[in-house]
């Protein structure tokens, strides 16, 4: 490894049950409280105990958010880790750890032997051998022992005193033998340190939708866990209290839409969390939402399908579900992030967007964005003014009045002195069941033209690159950081990046900006292109090439450069 290079990639490995999420836990926060930027992004099976799971730390001078191939550093914690990941392992990757982990290795190889679990056994027993571990690693990265004494003592805060002093003293004997290794020339590691980095967030995509959730007045989360976005629920069952947020587990998925949708009937701000599974089970409580026009936020966290799938893998398949979800035509809105701090921002955009244009609103996430994490500064998480599109109902008060706009003014009972009529049947202005033509064609009517002000306010798309490009790269939601970084080591001056942070409605400027490209390719996390097809629908301007992947991974750096570089010839 050599000694000037500014970004290093860490792989954990072991079997599931073996702890690799604390080591990366404990590795991230003490990586950044001594001054690097820090990513990291899991890969696990879908089992409680065995097979192989890993996690990739990226350690770096720079900012990096994206997933390399490339390993730097590996940490086996079984003898299957080595066969797991061999085709990321190459003649300049450096191992660590016991020795009886590193069959496989070439005999060329570097390894730097630390028996983590003897000298846990030592302090007090094998569960330290995460903490002997975590240490080791910071002593390859010059962090004071001190700090990673004082973070563990935080870290382990709640627990019995005995067992935080056994974790100071597998931090001690660990720090030694990473630090004796580092002292003998075998591996040196010399990256820039930015003191500034240690007032960073380190948030993973979670947390971000569901802060966002909590800025953006969410005050009821109905959901039935399902990976990946039973984060959501359980950081909103964790912290949601002090916010007032009301918190269901349901016993399915179709009672917890229907919850969230009686909750915003009597004026709370609703999100459902779920995966795709999940939400196709939620159709029908979708087109009530649709016709009773009661707002609804959902988050749509999608993995690898159809039916079960690879429930712990990432994909970005769900985007024509979402779009055409619900029976009946009635209006849909799509938000795409594909960052942290736009995810944050999307899922207080949702909350304004559902309340304002009384329909559902959905955020689409998947795996790899929400349990990806990396540093970031407190300002990019920006709030929004919030207002809750409510008015004081009358005695005359028409729950589905008809209007220019579309939009009806929205009472909720028990404010002002009208009745609030809602149903799920075409209905007159005040609410009532009718199956007069007249009167379903202008409520159909009165719904579409919601869009023309959704369209008004739509999230533009951000363009990356020289704006005089002759090829456009395309992509939407978790790719964003990925195909950035791709492009920066392609350094081409003719190459600009498309992404869609909102996918519907269409925004109005993508049109030209596709038509004004020679070559346009885009990248996607599924197999049938499918905001390709959506962008040929609306714009008549087809896709010329096509990057897709959905083996359940996500992007590489590496991976999409030598393909767009392929690509773009």
């Amino acid at each position: 490894m050599s000694e000037r290079k500014q970004d290093i990639s860490i792989v954990l490995c072991g079997e599931a049950g073996q702890g690799i999420q604390t080591v990366e836990a404990l590795l991230v926060r003490i990586l950044r409280i001594a001054g690097y930027h820090v990513f990291s992004t899991p890969e696990y099976m879908s089992r409680i105990r065995g097979g192989s799971n890993s996690t990739e730390i990226r350690v770096s001078a720079r900012r990096v958010r994206a997933f390399v191939d490339r390993i730097d550093l590996f940490v086996p914690f079984s003898r299957q880790a080595i066969p797991h990941l061999a085709s990321r392992l190459s003649p300049q990757t450096v191992y660590l750890g016991e020795r009886e982990n590193m069959a496989g290795a070439p005999d060329s190889a570097t390894i730097l032997e630390v028996p983590f679990a003897e000298i846990a056994t030592e302090v007090g027993g094998a569960i330290y051998a995460n903490t002997v571990a975590a240490a080791a690693v910071a002593a390859l990265f010059q962090v004071e022992q001190e700090a990673v004494e004082s973070y563990l003592r935080e870290y382990f805060t709640g627990k019995s005193e005995e067992i935080i002093q056994n974790n100071i003293a597998a931090v001690q004997r660990g720090y030694a033998r990473g630090q004796a290794l580092r002292d003998s020339g075998r591996l040196k590691i010399a990256l820039e340190r930015l003191p500034a980095l240690r007032d960073e967030l380190m948030l993973n995509g979670s947390d971000a939708m569901s802060l966002g959730a909590l800025a953006g007045g969410c005050n009821f989360l109905s959901a039935y866990p399902m990976s990946p976005s039973t984060g959501v629920l359980v950081f909103m069952a964790q912290h949601g209290a002090p916010f007032g947020v009301i918190v269901e587990q349901a016993e399915d998925e179709i009672a917890a839409i229907n919850m969230a949708l009686g909750a915003s009937y009597a004026g709370a701000r609703a999100m459902v969390t779920t995966s795709g599974g999940g939400f196709a089970l939620m159709q029908e409580a979708t087109s009530l939402a649709g016709i009773s026009e009661t707002p609804i936020v959902i988050h749509l966290a999608q993995r690898p399908g159809p039916a079960t799938g690879l429930p712990t893998r990432t994909e970005q398949g769900d985007l024509e579900l979402a779009l055409h979800s619900g029976h009946g035509e009635f209006p849909h809105i799509l938000l795409t992030p594909g960052s942290i701090e736009d995810t944050f921002y999307a899922a207080q955009k949702a909350f304004d967007l559902a309340a304002k244009y009384q329909t559902p609103t959905f955020v689409l996430t998947d795996q790899y964005l929400l349990e990806s994490s990396y540093n970031l500064a407190f300002d990019k998480l920006r709030l929004m003014p919030m207002d809750k599109h409510l008015v004081a109902s009358k005695v005359d008060y028409q729950r589905y009045e008809i209007t220019e706009s579309g939009v009806s003014p929205r009472a909720v009972p028990g404010y002002g002195g009208g009745l609030v009529v809602a149903d799920s049947h075409t209905h007159t202005p005040d609410g009532h069941i009718t199956e007069d033509p007249h009167i379903r064609t202008q409520m159909v009517d009165k719904r579409l033209r919601k869009l023309q002000g959704i369209a008004a306010e739509v999230l533009p798309p951000e363009l990356i690159g020289p704006e005089a490009y002759q090829t456009l790269v395309v992509g939407w939601g978790s790719t964003y950081h990925v195909i950035r970084e791709a492009l920066d080591e392609l350094g081409r001056d003719d190459i600009a990046f498309l992404h869609f942070g909102q996918v519907f409605p269409v925004p109005p400027q993508a049109s030209a900006y596709l038509r004004k490209a020679q070559r346009r390719i885009v990248v996607e996390n599924n197999a049938t292109a499918q905001l390709g097809k959506l962008l040929k629908l609306y714009t008549g301007v087809e896709m010329d090439y096509r990057i897709l992947k959905y083996d359940g991974r996500p992007f590489s750096v590496e991976g999409l450069t030598a393909q767009l570089r392929e690509a773009a010839k």
